[in-house]
């Protein structure tokens, strides 16, 4: 059944209908095109010939003129729009005109390299079989990478490499620094939070080297989706940039669908199951031939869908996709997608990216994926021939969802968020200083884009980390600085995941460092292809965990203790008796203890301790404060307060463009600091990317939102849609009144200047 007719169906079906909170078409749009450039070579116009390709599309057109007029180009246009050619082509008319030319590509993912390495191979070889182009990532063979050191003229690799393997090792790669040309990077919106203040310190140490070698490379970046593209790479790139937002290529009719779940009670604001729409409204897709992807926010919602489709579908019609899984394991659920003998994947935001999949029809999205950005970019997985598409967002109890619910005009009206980025993070900056100067000595006038430089030199030096000789800093210690600098949860930190079988034990998976402790404390019950198998043994220090398949009826869900302490405080403001404050804290996370949760019913069947260290977090938290609890016992304003982070947390993604998990909440009725009760919202990544000091600036927005979502809530007294479960009778009440406090002087704080 073609996808128009199963909408056809949906739209009129009542009780579907029922849980639509809003249906909208966006139209197709022609394509519109230009003719291939006039300077260009031939040979590279047969090639382009020969694969169809006999004009350019608009965007195509426009970033290939910037690129050749010295720019450093993003182009902003939809998944599937043929961004790559944009950045391809003046990469292969410059080696045309000069074979000793060199560009570097970076890709997020291994993935997205391979997948363009096919299709560059051909165009390159009709240039010449002497031009070189390859993968440098960790499993290339040795044979490969020397060649590629030698005489690669396009090497494609990750930040990853291009930090650990290449940067430290330039003199390896003269060839490459003598005549780099352009570095591409894929996928720009990928570079955010602590990736991207990492990645933007490695873009600055290799122009550091081609500065040392003599050459200065453009930069030329793609992404789908991306707020404030000029400031946002600009920072990252550290120089100027020029963006292409004209999108010339055809797109089919696209269907955006919102549900939300029918209230079963609305005094009490209890709406029936996200999961379970989802899942129904995904089997009736697949039974009636629409190819689907399902994007879950969670490597655990993922196997649990994808638990809930097999038992529907049956086995071999539906398959999960999340980090974790072994190469192999994702290379061959990708081939079976690109061929159709796969015709529905349950996937984290892993599948956002541009990876090749074929031809699907319908994007599930189970609760909203943080950000406008994320979801459009799951949308373009949907829809990628051309043809009538859809995306159905299912809205959760989540107060984020429910917001949105509220106001489904949010999605179309904003732009794309601007990542969150602060590449001058210190602990980031003093980590690839280190690295800088292992690479090449520091001289006295070398600021490395950053004032405070000469300070954290001399700061290094009298820790013996460096040294300081005629005017320089000279890498001073063994080793390299770069091989225990990780910049996400690299292999290296990642738990891998063993099963003990009786052939013997066999690497199942991984699981990131921060995952860990709630993944695979001892008892818990692993996910795996919608599999169960239980943690026997947990080697922290190894980082190893060894599990066993157990045909288990529950999943395993942990609890975590945080404390948070301020180390230092920076700037605050009193108005009304309230006071806001942004400053340094410490926040400590202890996994308590896990509960055992049935699969059918989703009811707490039993619980167990967990036992591992505490982890710690520096970085910066944004607080307000009040003079006074609520009338009454500590516990009425202890659930208001609690009640007041619920919501806060979530729409504070909104107003500060941001994932909701970028964000960290805790409260306290009687503060150990402040004496008072206090509201803390903090950055959830080391030294923070600048989130809590937004949120401290523009705190009686976040406040009046928050405020705004409870009284829309149509429960009496408190639910997850709101100031979340679990709480007193009163919290609903008691947390509008104390937000009610602080955004009224919050307010006039605002008014008399912010002081």
């Amino acid at each position: 059944m073609h996808l128009s007719q199963v909408l056809d169906r949906l739209a009129h079906d009542r009780a579907f209908g029922e849980q639509v909170a809003d249906w909208r078409v966006l139209p197709a749009e022609p394509a519109r095109r230009r003719p291939l450039p006039p300077d260009l070579d031939p040979r590279l116009a047969d090639r382009l010939r020969s694969r169809g390709v006999v004009d350019l599309y608009v965007h195509q057109a426009e970033a290939y003129a910037l690129a050749r007029a010295g720019h450093n180009v993003v182009t902003l246009t939809p998944t599937a729009s043929g961004k790559s050619l944009g950045y391809a082509l003046p990469v292969l008319q410059t080696l045309a005109e000069d074979p000793h030319a060199r560009t570097i590509m970076l890709f997020p993912t291994k993935a997205l390299a391979q997948d363009q390495l096919a299709w560059l191979r051909g165009d390159l070889a009709a240039l010449g079989s002497d031009l070189a182009v390859g993968t440098y990532d960790g499993d290339t063979a040795p044979a490969e990478r020397r060649r590629l050191r030698r005489a690669g003229h396009i090497v494609l690799t990750n930040p990853d490499m291009l930090h650990a393997a290449i940067l430290p090792h330039h003199t390896q790669w003269v060839h490459l620094f003598e005549n780099l040309r352009y570095v591409v990077l894929d996928e720009l919106h990928t570079y955010r939070g602590v990736f991207g203040a990492h990645v933007a310190q490695v873009l600055r140490r290799l122009r550091r080297l081609c500065r040392f070698y003599g050459s200065e490379p453009r930069f030329l970046a793609t992404s789908a989706t991306v707020g404030d593209a000029e400031a946002f790479a600009s920072r990252l790139f550290d120089a100027p940039v020029r963006v292409v937002r004209e999108n010339g290529a055809p797109r089919g009719e696209r269907h955006v669908v919102l549900l939300r779940p029918r209230l079963i009670d609305a005094h009490a604001g209890v709406r029936a199951s996200a999961s379970a729409l989802a899942d129904d409204l995904t089997v009736r897709l697949v039974e009636s031939g629409v190819a689907t992807i399902v994007f879950c926010r969670s490597r655990q919602s993922v196997e649990l869908h994808t638990r809930a489709l097999k038992a529907r579908l049956g086995e071999g019609r539906v398959e999960g996709y999340r980090g974790g899984y072994l190469p192999s394991e994702r290379r061959a659920i990708e081939a079976a997608l690109r061929d159709g003998s796969l015709r529905c994947v349950v996937s984290t935001n892993a599948l956002e990216l541009g990876i090749d999949i074929g031809a699907l029809d319908a994007a599930v999205v189970v609760g909203y994926p943080g950000t406008v950005a994320s979801l459009w970019q799951q949308a373009g997985r949907a829809g990628r021939r051309g043809e009538v598409s859809a995306v159905f967002l299912v809205a959760t109890p989540a107060p984020l969802d429910q917001y949105l619910a509220d106001h489904p005009a949010y999605l179309y009206g904003q732009s794309p968020e601007a990542p969150a980025i602060n590449p001058d993070n210190r602990y980031i900056l003093m980590d690839h200083l280190k690295c800088a100067a292992f690479e090449l000595p520091f001289a006295p006038d070398d600021r490395f884009s950053v004032a405070t430089t000469p300070e954290m030199l001399d700061a290094l030096a009298r820790a013996g980390i460096l040294r300081l000789a005629g005017g320089r800093y000279y890498w001073a210690t063994e080793g390299y600085p770069a091989h225990g600098i990780s910049l996400r949860s690299g292999p290296g930190e990642n738990f891998v995941v063993i099963e003990r079988t009786d052939a013997g034990p066999r690497v199942l998976g991984e699981v990131d460092r921060p995952s860990a402790p709630t993944l695979l404390h001892e008892q818990a019950i692993y996910l795996h292809g919608g599999r169960t198998y239980q943690v026997e043994e947990l080697d922290y220090p190894e980082r190893k965990a060894f599990v066993r398949a157990v045909d288990a009826d529950y999943y395993t869900e942990a609890e975590m203790a945080s404390r948070l302490d301020v180390l230092r405080l920076e700037e605050e403001l009193h108005a009304d008796g309230v006071g806001a404050a942004l400053g340094e804290v410490e926040v400590s996370f202890l996994p308590t203890m896990f509960k055992k949760i049935a699969f059918e019913t989703r009811d707490n069947v039993g619980w167990g301790p967990i036992h591992l260290p505490e982890e710690h977090l520096p970085t910066m938290a944004a607080w307000w404060t009040l003079p006074d609890p609520l009338p009454g016992p500590p516990a009425r304003t202890a659930s208001a307060l609690a009640g007041c982070a619920h919501v806060l947390s979530a729409v504070a993604a909104f107003f500060l463009m941001c994932d909701p998990r970028d964000l960290g909440v805790a409260s306290q009725v009687r503060d150990p600091r402040t004496g008072v009760p206090t509201l803390y919202l903090y950055d959830m990544t080391p030294g923070g990317v600048g989130l809590a000091e937004a949120a401290f600036r523009r705190g009686h927005e976040l406040f009046a939102a928050a405020l705004e979502r409870i009284r829309a809530c149509p429960c009496d007294a408190g639910c997850p849609s709101c100031v979340g479960p679990g709480r007193e009778s009163d919290a609903k009440d008691g947390a509008a009144e104390l937000l009610t406090r602080w955004e009224r002087a919050l307010s006039l704080a605002r008014a008399a200047g912010g002081r």
